[in-house]
């Protein structure tokens, strides 16, 4: 099982509660789609990014991991600041969607990995 696959079912959690809110609130559903489709595309490269070995014995991998990580946010970032330079409500829609997601999950990756005991 993936490490860490907790906070990325609880950051989709959050995606699926904000549809609610989108239909009751009138805001556009294309913003909450694409922040929900960012989110999924994100995870699917995450989850593919740890299958790849860590540690000493493969630093290549490990490169790989680090970078494809790091990728993962400049390439959402990149679209939604694209989508909002031609609709300002639709790139910042998608952008709350993604942000409360990505937000939580990280809020509770941080709170698994300081909150474990020492090995």
């Amino acid at each position: 099982m993936p490490r860490l696959l907790g906070p990325a079912v609880a950051g989709t959690v959050v995606v699926a509660l904000a549809l609610p809110v989108f239909l009751i609130a009138g805001w556009p559903l294309t913003g909450w789609l694409l922040g929900a489709v960012l989110w999924g595309a994100a995870q699917a490269l995450g989850l593919l990014l740890l299958r790849l070995p860590l540690g000493v014995g493969h630093a290549g991998a490990s490169g790989v991991v680090g970078v494809g990580m790091m990728f993962r946010a400049i390439a959402v970032g990149i679209v939604v600041i694209a989508v909002a330079a031609s609709d300002a409500a639709l790139g910042l829609s998608a952008a709350a969607v993604y942000g409360l997601a990505y937000t939580l999950e990280l809020a509770l990756s941080l709170t698994a990995y300081f909150g474990s005991p020492a090995q």
